[in-house]
C-alpha cells in the first residue's frame, strides 16, 4: 500500500498534466466549413474528403471531354450561373437531345439519401455514373470515360494526388466528382439567421409566410429538416393529366402504390432555380403555390397529403416570399476552372 501511494504521488503531475492538454486542446476542424443552418458533413467511409479528390473531382464536373462528343459536362445541366441547376423545364444532353425530367440542384446533396427523382442511385457515387453512360445525357460508356481521361497526362497526376499509386477507373471518377458534389452547399440565409436568433433576418412578410408554412399549408409534413425534405417519395399529380404520364417512382420499384411518385426536393435556394417539378411545367414559385392550392391533379395514386388548401392572396403572397428566405451562402463563389489539364 504504501509503495502505491508513493507511485501515485509520482504519477499524479503527469496525469493532471496530460488532463490539462486534453482539456486545452480544440476539437479538428471539419474538413469542410458548413454555412449556418446547416450539419457536418459525414463522409463515405470509402470515399472520405480531401482537398486533392474536391478538386479532382471539380476539374472532372466540368469537362466536357467525358462525354462523347467533348459537348457537355456534369455542370451542362447543373451549372453555379444556375444555381447549380440548367433553367430548363428537361435538360439537354448531347447532340442537342432532351431528356424527360427536370434537372434537380446538386446543394446541399451532401445531405440526401438516394439520387435522381426516382431515387434509382443509392449514392452521390452512383448518380455520378449515370449521365456519363445515359445515351441522351452524356452519351459516353464508362470505359470510353476512363480511356479518355487515362490519356490525359495532367489528369494521371492528379489522380495519383488524390488516390495514391493505382489504376484508373470508373469507380475514381465517380468518387471525385461526388466528393466535389458534397461541399456545395447553401445555408446561412436568412431563415437560418432568424432561426439563430436574429428576429430582423426575414421581414415581417417572411415570417408570415413561415407561419403559413407550417400551420396551414403544412408544407412542412414533406419539406422538414435542415435541407425541408424528408427524402421521400410523393404523387402531387404532376404531368399524370397527359398521354404516357412518368411513371416515377415504380419504374424503380416495381410497385403500383409508388406509380407517379417522386423524390420531394429541397426547397433552398428554390427562388433561383425554377422551373419547378421533376418536368419542369410550374414557371414560378406562385406557380407552385396556386398547384398545391388547388391539391394537385387528381389521378389513381394522388398522395393523401394533397388536398385543397383553400389560401388566401395574403397567404400566397407571404408564403412566397418565405421560399424566397431560404436563399442562403455557401455556393456563390463556385469557380468554373479556367484551364483543364492536358
Amino acid at each position: 500500500m504504501f509503495r502505491r501511494k508513493i507511485w501515485l504521488a509520482a504519477i499524479a503531475p503527469v496525469l493532471l498534466t496530460v488532463a490539462a492538454q486534453a482539456a486545452d486542446k480544440k476539437p479538428a476542424a471539419p474538413e469542410v466549413q458548413v454555412p449556418l443552418g446547416l450539419m457536418p458533413v459525414q463522409w463515405p467511409a470509402d470515399n472520405p474528403y480531401s482537398k486533392q479528390k474536391v478538386e479532382l473531382g471539380r476539374l472532372l464536373y466540368f469537362d466536357n471531354r467525358l462525354s462523347a462528343d467533348g459537348s457537355v459536362s456534369c455542370a451542362s445541366c447543373h451549372h453555379p450561373k444556375f444555381a447549380f441547376a440548367d433553367g430548363s423545364p428537361v435538360s439537354t444532353g448531347i447532340k442537342g437531345q432532351k431528356g424527360g425530367r427536370s434537372a434537380p440542384t446538386v446543394f446541399n446533396r451532401a445531405y440526401s439519401l438516394a439520387q435522381f427523382w426516382d431515387g434509382r442511385a443509392a449514392s452521390l457515387e452512383e448518380q455520378a455514373k449515370g449521365p456519363m453512360a445515359n445515351p441522351i445525357e452524356m452519351g459516353n460508356t464508362h470505359a470510353g470515360v476512363v480511356t479518355r481521361v487515362k490519356g490525359i497526362p495532367g489528369y494521371q497526376i492528379l489522380f495519383a494526388s488524390a488516390f495514391g499509386a493505382g489504376e484508373i477507373g470508373i469507380d475514381q471518377v465517380a468518387k471525385a466528382i461526388a466528393t466535389y458534389e458534397r461541399t456545395v452547399l447553401s445555408g446561412n440565409s436568412p431563415y437560418d439567421r432568424y432561426r439563430a436568433g436574429k428576429k430582423s433576418a426575414m421581414t415581417a412578410q417572411q415570417i408570415r409566410g413561415y407561419d403559413v408554412f407550417v400551420n396551414k399549408a403544412k408544407c412542412d409534413q414533406c419539406h422538414e429538416g435542415i435541407n425541408f425534405t424528408t427524402n421521400a417519395y410523393h404523387n402531387l399529380g404532376v404531368g399524370t393529366d397527359r398521354p404516357n404520364p412518368d411513371e416515377g417512382r415504380s419504374a424503380v420499384t416495381k410497385n403500383p402504390a409508388d406509380w407517379g411518385a417522386f423524390k420531394t426536393p429541397t426547397l433552398r435556394e428554390s427562388a433561383n432555380t425554377a422551373p419547378y417539378m421533376h418536368d419542369g411545367s410550374l414557371k414560378t414559385l406562385r406557380d407552385v403555390v396556386d398547384y398545391y392550392d388547388k391539391g394537385g391533379i387528381p389521378n389513381k395514386n394522388l398522395d393523401e397529403k394533397i388536398k385543397p388548401l383553400r389560401l388566401t392572396e395574403q397567404d400566397k403572397n407571404d408564403l412566397v416570399e418565405f421560399l424566397k428566405a431560404l436563399s442562403g451562402e455557401g455556393w456563390q463563389s463556385a469557380a468554373v476552372p479556367a484551364k483543364f489539364p492536358e
